[in-house]
């Protein structure tokens, strides 16, 4: 419903990037969609770039093949993702190419944003130290680092059930009037209502896990912890802007996770 994952420079930034569902505009035209497709994938190899450097510099090592499959996965799945859904989504597209911090955002939203893009980049940053040099703690066994692994495959997919879903997954917290805002009440909006930060917090504990590192996993609290507070805010707004949200959260109890919270 809004802007559900702020990281995804981050995140992941994405990790994942680009969905939307059946509130779309019309099909554009096929070399519209083949420009943006373009644009998404040059996107996507700078953001793996990015996190790339972020990891391989602290390890001052090339010679890690966990970081390697992970990277290598991420890019796929973005890939086939932009591929798959680029035709007729070009709002979402546009709107994920935008900042974080835009005008018109909430001041509380901005710096909100800019710890949490601070927290998640030091985490991935740390995970390489203590792998290569702290040794904080023992190394995760092959059952936690392969659960790790199945973190992140059920983070992103939930990533991209949301953003399928939402036409409307800005970066930012607003009320995007231009584009018709609306409640989007199906699919995974219809179990949390914040399925890309669920996703995210999948993400942010499933990583470190997968990269062998337990004090990582266990410093995932501060961005997950960031993204709860950031859902406060969020829906202070939305309550106030977004006519219907507030019967929506009557229908949908649970902001992150079902039947806690």
């Amino acid at each position: 419903m809004t802007c559900d994952g702020a990281v995804e420079r981050g995140e992941a930034k994405n990790l994942l990037l680009v969905m939307v569902g059946d509130r779309r505009g019309p099909a554009s035209g096929g070399g519209k969609a083949h420009m943006l497709t373009v644009i998404s994938i040059l996107r996507i190899i700078l953001d793996v770039t990015f996190f790339a450097l972020l990891l391989f510099l602290p390890a001052t090592t090339l010679h890690w093949w966990r970081a390697w499959l992970l990277l290598g996965v991420a890019f796929i799945v973005m890939v086939a993702a932009v591929v798959n859904l680029a035709r007729g989504h070009e709002g979402l597209l546009k709107e994920r190419f935008k900042s974080p911090v835009q005008k018109g955002q909430p001041l509380a939203d901005k710096i909100i944003v800019v710890f949490y893009l601070a927290a998640g980049y030091s985490l991935m940053v740390f995970i390489p130290l203590d792998v290569f040099r702290f040794h904080l703690m023992a190394k995760p066994g092959t059952f936690a680092s392969s659960l790790g692994f199945a973190l992140l495959i059920a983070g992103g997919w939930t990533a991209y059930l949301a953003l399928r879903e939402n036409a409307f997954a800005a970066l930012a917290v607003k009320h995007q009037e231009e584009r018709q805002h609306t409640v989007v009440d199906t699919g995974v909006y219809s179990i949390v209502r914040h399925p890309m930060y669920a996703g995210s917090a999948l993400l942010w504990v499933g990583i470190p896990l997968w990269l062998e590192s337990y004090p990582a996993a266990l410093l995932a609290c501060v961005p997950i912890a960031t993204v709860a507070l950031r859902i406060l805010f969020e829906e202070r707004f939305l309550r106030r802007e977004l006519k219907g949200y507030e019967a929506y959260t009557q229908r949908v109890r649970y902001r992150l996770i079902p039947f806690l919270w």
